[in-house]
Protein backbone atom coordinates (compact mmCIF):
# COMPACT_ATOMS: atom_id res chain seq x y z
CA UNK A 1 0.00 0.00 0.00
CA UNK A 2 1.41 3.37 -0.99
CA UNK A 3 1.96 6.16 1.50
CA UNK A 4 -0.54 8.34 -0.36
CA UNK A 5 -3.22 5.66 -0.09
CA UNK A 6 -2.52 5.24 3.62
CA UNK A 7 -2.94 8.99 4.15
CA UNK A 8 -6.19 8.91 2.15
CA UNK A 9 -7.57 6.01 4.17
CA UNK A 10 -6.54 7.53 7.49
CA UNK A 11 -8.01 10.94 6.67
CA UNK A 12 -11.21 9.37 5.30
CA UNK A 13 -11.51 7.17 8.38
CA UNK A 14 -11.02 10.16 10.67
CA UNK A 15 -13.67 12.19 8.84
CA UNK A 16 -16.00 9.16 8.74
CA UNK A 17 -15.69 8.68 12.48
CA UNK A 18 -16.34 12.38 13.05
CA UNK A 19 -19.38 12.37 10.71
CA UNK A 20 -20.83 9.22 12.28
CA UNK A 21 -20.33 10.56 15.79
CA UNK A 22 -21.91 13.88 14.80
CA UNK A 23 -24.86 12.06 13.22
CA UNK A 24 -25.29 9.83 16.25
CA UNK A 25 -25.16 12.84 18.55
CA UNK A 26 -27.70 14.69 16.37
CA UNK A 27 -30.01 11.70 16.40
CA UNK A 28 -29.78 11.23 20.17
CA UNK A 29 -30.36 14.92 20.86
CA UNK A 30 -33.33 15.05 18.48
CA UNK A 31 -34.84 11.86 19.97
CA UNK A 32 -34.35 13.20 23.45
CA UNK A 33 -35.95 16.51 22.53
CA UNK A 34 -38.98 14.87 20.91
CA UNK A 35 -39.51 12.54 23.85
CA UNK A 36 -39.20 15.51 26.21
CA UNK A 37 -41.95 17.27 24.29
CA UNK A 38 -44.19 14.20 24.58
CA UNK A 39 -43.37 13.93 28.29
CA UNK A 40 -44.26 17.60 28.72
CA UNK A 41 -47.63 17.04 27.04
CA UNK A 42 -48.32 13.99 29.20
CA UNK A 43 -47.35 15.91 32.34
CA UNK A 44 -49.69 18.75 31.33
CA UNK A 45 -52.55 16.28 30.83
CA UNK A 46 -51.92 14.69 34.20
CA UNK A 47 -51.79 18.12 35.83
CA UNK A 48 -55.28 18.86 34.41
CA UNK A 49 -56.65 15.74 36.03
CA UNK A 50 -54.97 16.61 39.31
CA UNK A 51 -56.55 20.08 39.09
CA UNK A 52 -60.01 18.55 38.69
CA UNK A 53 -59.38 16.33 41.69
CA UNK A 54 -58.47 19.34 43.81
CA UNK A 55 -61.16 21.74 42.47
CA UNK A 56 -64.53 19.90 42.01
CA UNK A 57 -66.49 22.78 40.48
CA UNK A 58 -67.61 21.23 37.22
CA UNK A 59 -70.74 19.00 37.43
CA UNK A 60 -69.80 17.13 34.30
CA UNK A 61 -66.96 15.63 36.25
CA UNK A 62 -68.97 14.46 39.26
CA UNK A 63 -68.69 10.77 38.43
CA UNK A 64 -64.93 11.08 37.86
CA UNK A 65 -64.54 12.98 41.14
CA UNK A 66 -66.46 10.31 42.97
CA UNK A 67 -64.00 7.71 41.73
CA UNK A 68 -60.99 9.91 42.41
CA UNK A 69 -62.16 10.70 45.95
CA UNK A 70 -62.62 7.03 46.64
CA UNK A 71 -66.43 6.97 47.07
CA UNK A 72 -67.90 3.47 46.81
CA UNK A 73 -64.42 2.14 46.39
CA UNK A 74 -65.56 -1.45 47.00
CA UNK A 75 -68.07 -1.31 44.15
CA UNK A 76 -67.38 -2.26 40.57
CA UNK A 77 -67.24 0.47 38.00
CA UNK A 78 -70.87 -0.18 37.01
CA UNK A 79 -72.01 0.20 40.61
CA UNK A 80 -70.28 3.51 41.32
CA UNK A 81 -72.90 5.73 39.79
CA UNK A 82 -71.29 5.97 36.32
CA UNK A 83 -72.68 3.87 33.51
CA UNK A 84 -70.34 1.17 32.04
CA UNK A 85 -68.86 2.32 28.74
CA UNK A 86 -68.90 6.03 29.53
CA UNK A 87 -65.56 7.78 29.36
CA UNK A 88 -65.39 10.61 31.85
CA UNK A 89 -61.62 10.84 31.30
CA UNK A 90 -62.14 11.00 27.61
CA UNK A 91 -64.71 13.80 27.95
CA UNK A 92 -62.03 16.07 29.42
CA UNK A 93 -61.05 18.41 26.59
CA UNK A 94 -57.28 18.80 25.96
CA UNK A 95 -55.59 22.00 27.05
CA UNK A 96 -53.48 24.08 24.65
CA UNK A 97 -50.30 22.15 23.79
CA UNK A 98 -51.86 18.83 24.82
CA UNK A 99 -52.83 15.76 22.81
CA UNK A 100 -55.86 13.81 23.86
CA UNK A 101 -54.26 10.35 23.72
CA UNK A 102 -55.41 7.75 26.26
CA UNK A 103 -56.20 8.07 29.96
CA UNK A 104 -56.80 5.35 32.50
CA UNK A 105 -57.66 5.41 36.22
CA UNK A 106 -56.52 2.51 38.45
CA UNK A 107 -56.39 1.65 42.13
CA UNK A 108 -53.67 0.02 44.24
CA UNK A 109 -54.87 -3.48 43.32
CA UNK A 110 -54.46 -2.79 39.61
CA UNK A 111 -58.18 -2.54 38.88
CA UNK A 112 -59.06 -0.29 35.95
CA UNK A 113 -61.67 2.10 37.25
CA UNK A 114 -62.08 4.01 34.01
CA UNK A 115 -60.33 4.30 30.65
CA UNK A 116 -60.85 6.82 27.88
CA UNK A 117 -60.99 4.23 25.09
CA UNK A 118 -63.11 1.14 25.35
CA UNK A 119 -60.76 -1.04 23.30
CA UNK A 120 -57.39 0.23 24.60
CA UNK A 121 -56.21 -0.92 28.00
CA UNK A 122 -52.90 0.48 29.15
CA UNK A 123 -50.54 -2.08 30.75
CA UNK A 124 -50.38 -2.14 34.53
CA UNK A 125 -47.31 -3.40 36.37
CA UNK A 126 -46.00 -3.39 39.94
CA UNK A 127 -44.53 0.07 39.62
CA UNK A 128 -47.90 1.45 38.49
CA UNK A 129 -49.66 -0.05 41.52
CA UNK A 130 -46.96 1.38 43.79
CA UNK A 131 -47.60 4.85 42.32
CA UNK A 132 -51.29 4.54 43.29
CA UNK A 133 -50.35 4.00 46.92
CA UNK A 134 -47.49 6.53 47.21
CA UNK A 135 -48.29 10.26 47.01
CA UNK A 136 -45.96 12.32 44.78
CA UNK A 137 -44.78 9.27 42.85
CA UNK A 138 -44.65 9.27 39.03
CA UNK A 139 -42.66 7.67 36.18
CA UNK A 140 -42.58 7.46 32.37
CA UNK A 141 -42.32 4.33 30.27
CA UNK A 142 -42.66 3.14 26.67
CA UNK A 143 -45.02 0.32 25.75
CA UNK A 144 -46.75 -1.30 22.80
CA UNK A 145 -50.54 -1.46 23.10
CA UNK A 146 -52.67 -3.08 20.37
CA UNK A 147 -49.73 -2.70 17.98
CA UNK A 148 -49.25 0.98 18.83
CA UNK A 149 -46.09 2.43 20.28
CA UNK A 150 -47.12 4.70 23.13
CA UNK A 151 -45.50 6.77 25.85
CA UNK A 152 -47.15 6.35 29.27
CA UNK A 153 -47.04 8.56 32.36
CA UNK A 154 -48.23 6.99 35.61
CA UNK A 155 -48.82 9.52 38.39
CA UNK A 156 -50.45 9.46 41.86
CA UNK A 157 -53.65 11.49 41.76
CA UNK A 158 -55.41 10.69 45.05
CA UNK A 159 -55.09 8.23 47.93
CA UNK A 160 -55.25 4.75 46.44
CA UNK A 161 -55.63 6.14 42.93
CA UNK A 162 -53.22 6.61 40.02
CA UNK A 163 -53.84 7.97 36.59
CA UNK A 164 -52.12 6.67 33.45
CA UNK A 165 -51.86 9.11 30.60
CA UNK A 166 -50.60 7.77 27.28
CA UNK A 167 -49.83 9.26 23.88
CA UNK A 168 -48.98 7.59 20.62
CA UNK A 169 -45.38 7.92 19.36
CA UNK A 170 -46.24 7.23 15.75
CA UNK A 171 -45.32 10.71 14.55
CA UNK A 172 -42.16 10.72 16.66
CA UNK A 173 -41.12 7.32 15.32
CA UNK A 174 -41.83 8.41 11.75
CA UNK A 175 -39.81 11.58 12.24
CA UNK A 176 -36.90 9.68 13.79
CA UNK A 177 -37.02 7.09 11.00
CA UNK A 178 -36.78 9.83 8.40
CA UNK A 179 -33.99 11.44 10.40
CA UNK A 180 -32.07 8.16 10.48
CA UNK A 181 -32.39 7.85 6.71
CA UNK A 182 -31.24 11.44 6.16
CA UNK A 183 -28.30 11.05 8.52
CA UNK A 184 -27.30 7.75 6.88
CA UNK A 185 -27.29 9.42 3.46
CA UNK A 186 -25.32 12.32 4.88
CA UNK A 187 -22.82 9.90 6.44
CA UNK A 188 -22.34 8.07 3.14
CA UNK A 189 -21.96 11.32 1.22
CA UNK A 190 -19.65 12.77 3.86
CA UNK A 191 -17.43 9.69 3.85
CA UNK A 192 -17.26 9.72 0.04
CA UNK A 193 -16.44 13.42 0.04
CA UNK A 194 -13.86 12.86 2.78
CA UNK A 195 -12.22 10.12 0.70
CA UNK A 196 -12.07 12.43 -2.32
CA UNK A 197 -10.71 15.37 -0.36
CA UNK A 198 -8.35 13.04 1.51
CA UNK A 199 -6.93 11.86 -1.81
CA UNK A 200 -6.38 15.45 -2.92
CA UNK A 201 -4.84 16.43 0.41
CA UNK A 202 -2.66 13.32 0.40
CA UNK A 203 -1.46 14.15 -3.09
CA UNK A 204 -0.44 17.64 -1.98
CA UNK A 205 1.12 16.31 1.23
CA UNK A 206 3.23 13.62 -0.42
CA UNK A 207 4.39 15.82 -3.31
CA UNK A 208 7.58 16.92 -1.46
CA UNK A 209 8.17 13.31 -0.46
CA UNK A 210 7.67 12.30 -4.07
CA UNK A 211 10.34 14.78 -5.16
CA UNK A 212 12.62 13.48 -2.42
CA UNK A 213 12.02 9.89 -3.55
CA UNK A 214 12.73 10.79 -7.15
CA UNK A 215 15.96 12.51 -6.11
CA UNK A 216 17.13 9.51 -4.09
CA UNK A 217 16.23 7.13 -6.91
CA UNK A 218 18.13 9.38 -9.34
CA UNK A 219 21.19 9.33 -7.09
CA UNK A 220 20.97 5.55 -6.64
CA UNK A 221 20.56 4.98 -10.39
CA UNK A 222 23.07 7.47 -11.80
CA UNK A 223 25.49 7.83 -8.85
CA UNK A 224 25.20 11.59 -9.45
CA UNK A 225 25.74 13.33 -6.12
CA UNK A 226 25.40 16.85 -7.53
CA UNK A 227 21.58 16.87 -7.65
CA UNK A 228 19.81 18.71 -4.84
CA UNK A 229 16.25 19.16 -3.60
CA UNK A 230 14.70 22.59 -3.32
CA UNK A 231 13.71 23.04 0.30
CA UNK A 232 10.42 24.91 0.77
CA UNK A 233 9.46 25.97 4.29
CA UNK A 234 10.74 24.96 7.69
CA UNK A 235 8.32 22.12 8.36
CA UNK A 236 9.27 18.46 8.72
CA UNK A 237 9.39 17.95 4.95
CA UNK A 238 11.58 21.01 4.49
CA UNK A 239 13.91 19.88 7.26
CA UNK A 240 14.06 16.43 5.69
CA UNK A 241 15.01 17.95 2.34
CA UNK A 242 17.67 20.10 4.03
CA UNK A 243 19.06 17.07 5.84
CA UNK A 244 19.08 15.09 2.60
CA UNK A 245 20.98 17.86 0.83
CA UNK A 246 23.47 18.01 3.70
CA UNK A 247 23.88 14.24 3.48
CA UNK A 248 24.53 14.52 -0.25
CA UNK A 249 27.11 17.26 0.40
CA UNK A 250 28.90 15.11 2.95
CA UNK A 251 28.70 12.06 0.70
CA UNK A 252 30.00 14.06 -2.25
CA UNK A 253 32.93 15.32 -0.18
CA UNK A 254 33.61 11.80 1.06
CA UNK A 255 33.48 10.39 -2.45
CA UNK A 256 35.80 13.12 -3.70
CA UNK A 257 38.20 12.41 -0.86
CA UNK A 258 37.93 8.69 -1.55
CA UNK A 259 38.57 9.20 -5.26
CA UNK A 260 41.56 11.37 -4.43
CA UNK A 261 42.83 8.76 -2.00
CA UNK A 262 42.38 5.94 -4.51
CA UNK A 263 44.11 8.02 -7.16
CA UNK A 264 46.95 8.77 -4.77
CA UNK A 265 47.28 5.10 -3.89
CA UNK A 266 47.35 4.09 -7.54
CA UNK A 267 49.90 6.79 -8.25
CA UNK A 268 51.97 5.62 -5.29
CA UNK A 269 51.86 2.03 -6.49
CA UNK A 270 52.79 3.08 -10.01
CA UNK A 271 55.61 5.34 -8.82
CA UNK A 272 56.85 2.70 -6.36
CA UNK A 273 56.82 0.08 -9.08
CA UNK A 274 58.82 2.37 -11.32
CA UNK A 275 61.32 3.22 -8.59
CA UNK A 276 61.68 -0.39 -7.46
CA UNK A 277 62.24 -1.68 -10.95
CA UNK A 278 65.68 -0.08 -11.36
CA UNK A 279 67.38 -1.28 -8.15
CA UNK A 280 65.77 -4.71 -8.39
CA UNK A 281 66.88 -5.10 -12.00
CA UNK A 282 70.40 -3.95 -11.20
CA UNK A 283 70.55 -6.19 -8.14
CA UNK A 284 69.36 -9.18 -10.14
CA UNK A 285 71.91 -8.49 -12.86
CA UNK A 286 74.82 -8.31 -10.44
CA UNK A 287 73.70 -11.46 -8.64
CA UNK A 288 73.42 -13.32 -11.95
CA UNK A 289 76.93 -12.17 -12.87
CA UNK A 290 78.25 -13.46 -9.59
CA UNK A 291 76.37 -16.70 -10.05
CA UNK A 292 77.60 -17.39 -13.57
CA UNK A 293 81.11 -15.94 -13.54
CA UNK A 294 82.19 -16.19 -9.90
CA UNK A 295 85.00 -18.62 -10.76
CA UNK A 296 86.30 -16.57 -13.71
CA UNK A 297 86.27 -13.11 -12.02
CA UNK A 298 89.33 -11.67 -10.39
CA UNK A 299 88.99 -10.81 -6.69
CA UNK A 300 88.92 -7.04 -7.29
CA UNK A 301 86.09 -7.26 -9.79
CA UNK A 302 84.22 -9.62 -7.49
CA UNK A 303 84.57 -7.19 -4.58
CA UNK A 304 83.28 -4.34 -6.77
CA UNK A 305 80.21 -6.32 -7.80
CA UNK A 306 79.54 -7.33 -4.22
CA UNK A 307 79.91 -3.72 -3.15
CA UNK A 308 77.34 -2.73 -5.76
CA UNK A 309 75.01 -5.43 -4.52
CA UNK A 310 75.30 -4.22 -0.94
CA UNK A 311 74.72 -0.61 -2.02
CA UNK A 312 71.70 -1.58 -4.09
CA UNK A 313 70.29 -3.61 -1.21
CA UNK A 314 70.76 -0.57 1.03
CA UNK A 315 68.95 1.67 -1.47
CA UNK A 316 66.19 -0.89 -1.82
CA UNK A 317 65.86 -1.18 1.95
CA UNK A 318 65.72 2.61 2.29
CA UNK A 319 63.07 2.81 -0.40
CA UNK A 320 60.99 0.07 1.21
CA UNK A 321 61.23 1.74 4.63
CA UNK A 322 60.18 5.06 3.12
CA UNK A 323 57.22 3.45 1.36
CA UNK A 324 56.11 1.71 4.55
CA UNK A 325 56.50 4.91 6.53
CA UNK A 326 54.60 6.87 3.92
CA UNK A 327 51.78 4.30 3.84
CA UNK A 328 51.50 4.12 7.62
CA UNK A 329 51.36 7.88 7.81
CA UNK A 330 47.86 7.78 6.29
CA UNK A 331 46.56 5.88 9.32
CA UNK A 332 45.05 7.83 12.25
CA UNK A 333 47.36 7.97 15.23
CA UNK A 334 46.21 7.94 18.82
CA UNK A 335 49.64 8.19 20.51
CA UNK A 336 49.68 11.99 20.64
CA UNK A 337 51.57 13.60 23.49
CA UNK A 338 53.16 16.91 24.41
CA UNK A 339 56.61 16.98 22.84
CA UNK A 340 59.54 19.33 23.51
CA UNK A 341 60.15 20.24 19.91
CA UNK A 342 63.38 22.15 20.59
CA UNK A 343 64.98 19.18 22.36
CA UNK A 344 63.89 16.84 19.58
CA UNK A 345 65.48 19.07 16.93
CA UNK A 346 68.68 19.20 19.00
CA UNK A 347 68.82 15.40 19.24
CA UNK A 348 68.32 14.98 15.50
CA UNK A 349 70.97 17.63 14.78
CA UNK A 350 73.43 15.85 17.08
CA UNK A 351 72.93 12.57 15.20
CA UNK A 352 73.30 14.28 11.85
CA UNK A 353 76.50 16.01 13.02
CA UNK A 354 78.04 12.63 13.80
CA UNK A 355 77.13 11.30 10.35
CA UNK A 356 78.12 14.47 8.48
CA UNK A 357 80.98 16.07 10.43
CA UNK A 358 81.97 18.21 7.44
CA UNK A 359 78.92 20.43 7.80
CA UNK A 360 78.45 22.49 10.97
CA UNK A 361 74.98 22.96 12.42
CA UNK A 362 73.93 26.39 13.68
CA UNK A 363 70.91 26.12 15.99
CA UNK A 364 68.71 28.82 17.43
CA UNK A 365 65.89 27.06 19.21
CA UNK A 366 63.32 28.60 21.53
CA UNK A 367 61.91 26.20 24.15
CA UNK A 368 58.54 25.04 22.75
CA UNK A 369 56.00 22.29 23.37
CA UNK A 370 53.92 20.80 20.55
CA UNK A 371 51.11 18.21 20.93
CA UNK A 372 51.94 15.52 18.39
CA UNK A 373 53.35 12.11 17.62
CA UNK A 374 57.04 12.21 18.63
CA UNK A 375 58.24 9.46 16.29
CA UNK A 376 56.58 11.06 13.25
CA UNK A 377 57.85 14.53 14.10
CA UNK A 378 61.36 13.20 14.60
CA UNK A 379 61.27 11.48 11.20
CA UNK A 380 60.15 14.70 9.50
CA UNK A 381 62.92 16.78 11.13
CA UNK A 382 65.52 14.12 10.26
CA UNK A 383 64.40 14.12 6.62
CA UNK A 384 64.69 17.91 6.48
CA UNK A 385 68.20 17.91 7.94
CA UNK A 386 69.28 14.98 5.74
CA UNK A 387 68.05 16.86 2.68
CA UNK A 388 69.94 19.98 3.77
CA UNK A 389 73.17 18.03 4.39
CA UNK A 390 72.82 16.23 1.06
CA UNK A 391 72.85 19.49 -0.91
CA UNK A 392 75.30 21.46 1.28
CA UNK A 393 78.91 21.65 0.10
CA UNK A 394 81.54 20.54 2.66
CA UNK A 395 82.22 23.24 5.21
CA UNK A 396 78.96 25.10 4.58
CA UNK A 397 76.70 25.32 7.66
CA UNK A 398 73.11 24.13 8.04
CA UNK A 399 71.09 26.80 9.87
CA UNK A 400 68.18 25.67 12.05
CA UNK A 401 65.83 28.11 13.79
CA UNK A 402 62.72 27.48 15.90
CA UNK A 403 60.66 30.46 17.03
CA UNK A 404 56.97 30.27 17.92
CA UNK A 405 55.10 28.18 15.37
CA UNK A 406 57.81 28.25 12.71
CA UNK A 407 60.76 25.90 12.16
CA UNK A 408 63.22 26.79 9.35
CA UNK A 409 66.12 24.79 7.90
CA UNK A 410 68.49 26.47 5.47
CA UNK A 411 71.36 25.07 3.47
CA UNK A 412 73.96 26.90 1.33
CA UNK A 413 73.87 24.57 -1.63
CA UNK A 414 73.00 25.22 -5.27
CA UNK A 415 69.36 25.84 -4.42
CA UNK A 416 66.21 24.64 -6.18
CA UNK A 417 65.22 25.80 -9.61
CA UNK A 418 62.01 27.77 -10.02
CA UNK A 419 60.30 24.97 -11.96
CA UNK A 420 61.14 22.43 -9.24
CA UNK A 421 59.95 24.47 -6.24
CA UNK A 422 56.30 23.49 -6.72
CA UNK A 423 57.11 19.74 -6.90
CA UNK A 424 59.83 19.11 -4.32
CA UNK A 425 57.30 17.64 -1.87
CA UNK A 426 55.73 15.29 -4.42
CA UNK A 427 56.33 11.57 -4.11
CA UNK A 428 59.30 10.25 -6.07
CA UNK A 429 59.95 13.68 -7.56
CA UNK A 430 63.62 14.42 -8.06
CA UNK A 431 64.84 17.61 -9.63
CA UNK A 432 67.71 17.95 -12.03
CA UNK A 433 70.18 18.55 -9.19
CA UNK A 434 68.99 15.45 -7.31
CA UNK A 435 68.95 12.84 -10.03
CA UNK A 436 72.59 11.96 -9.56
CA UNK A 437 72.39 11.79 -5.78
CA UNK A 438 71.33 8.86 -3.61
CA UNK A 439 67.79 8.81 -2.21
CA UNK A 440 64.31 7.53 -2.85
CA UNK A 441 62.56 10.79 -3.59
CA UNK A 442 60.18 10.23 -0.66
CA UNK A 443 61.88 12.15 2.15
CA UNK A 444 60.23 15.51 1.59
CA UNK A 445 56.91 13.81 0.78
CA UNK A 446 57.05 12.24 4.24
CA UNK A 447 57.81 15.68 5.70
CA UNK A 448 54.70 17.18 4.08
CA UNK A 449 52.55 14.26 5.21
CA UNK A 450 53.69 14.50 8.84
CA UNK A 451 53.26 18.27 8.93
CA UNK A 452 49.77 17.98 7.39
CA UNK A 453 48.78 15.39 9.99
CA UNK A 454 49.71 17.90 12.69
CA UNK A 455 47.64 20.63 11.05
CA UNK A 456 50.61 22.55 9.69
CA UNK A 457 52.14 23.46 6.35
CA UNK A 458 55.56 23.23 4.73
CA UNK A 459 57.08 25.26 1.91
CA UNK A 460 60.38 25.50 0.07
CA UNK A 461 61.86 28.76 -1.19
CA UNK A 462 65.10 30.07 -2.55
CA UNK A 463 67.17 31.62 0.24
CA UNK A 464 68.74 35.04 -0.15
CA UNK A 465 72.40 34.64 -1.12
CA UNK A 466 71.89 31.09 -2.42
CA UNK A 467 70.71 27.81 -1.05
CA UNK A 468 67.28 26.54 -0.06
CA UNK A 469 65.08 27.54 2.87
CA UNK A 470 62.55 24.99 4.16
CA UNK A 471 59.83 26.60 6.27
CA UNK A 472 57.45 24.60 8.52
CA UNK A 473 54.50 26.14 10.34
CA UNK A 474 53.01 24.09 13.17
CA UNK A 475 49.91 25.53 14.91
CA UNK A 476 49.39 24.77 18.58
CA UNK A 477 53.01 25.35 19.61
CA UNK A 478 53.42 26.76 23.12
CA UNK A 479 56.52 28.62 24.26
CA UNK A 480 57.84 27.55 27.67
CA UNK A 481 60.05 29.31 30.15
CA UNK A 482 63.48 27.73 30.64
CA UNK A 483 66.58 28.28 32.70
CA UNK A 484 69.11 30.47 30.83
CA UNK A 485 71.73 27.78 31.37
CA UNK A 486 69.65 25.40 29.21
CA UNK A 487 69.16 27.81 26.31
CA UNK A 488 69.69 26.31 22.89
CA UNK A 489 71.76 28.91 21.12
CA UNK A 490 74.34 26.61 19.62
CA UNK A 491 76.87 26.70 16.81
CA UNK A 492 78.99 24.18 14.97
CA UNK A 493 81.91 24.73 17.37
CA UNK A 494 79.83 24.80 20.56
CA UNK A 495 77.12 22.13 20.29
CA UNK A 496 76.63 20.84 23.83
CA UNK A 497 75.44 17.31 24.63
CA UNK A 498 71.70 16.87 24.36
CA UNK A 499 69.91 15.93 27.63
CA UNK A 500 68.06 12.64 27.93
CA UNK A 501 64.45 13.04 26.70
CA UNK A 502 63.15 10.76 29.40
CA UNK A 503 64.12 13.34 32.00
CA UNK A 504 62.21 16.17 30.33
Amino acid sequence: MTFRRRITLVSAAAVAIAVVLASLLTYLLTSHQLHNQVDSQLSSRADSLKFIARNPTRRSHSSLLALIKGQDSDQTPSQSGVAQGTTPLGNLPPRPGQVRGYQQLIDTRGNVLFRSSGNVTLPIDVRTREVAGRPGKRFFRDAHVNGLHVRILAEHIAPGRAVQVAQQLTEVDTLLRHLRLILALLDIGGIALAALLGRLVAGAAVLPLKRLTQATEHVALTQDLSSRIESAGVDEIGRLATSFNAMLDALERSMSALDASVHAQRQLVADASHELRTPVTSLRTNIEILQRQAHNMDPEEQRRVLSDVVEQIGELTLLMNDLIDLARGEEPRADTEDTRLDLMVSEVAERMRRHAPANPFLLELAPTILPGVPARLERAVANLLDNAVKYSPPGEPVEIELHGEELTVRDHGPGISAEDLAHVFDRFYRGAEARGRPGSGLGLAIVRQVVSQHGGSVAAERAPGGGTLMRIRLPGVETVEEDPHDAHLQSADALRPIPDRSSV
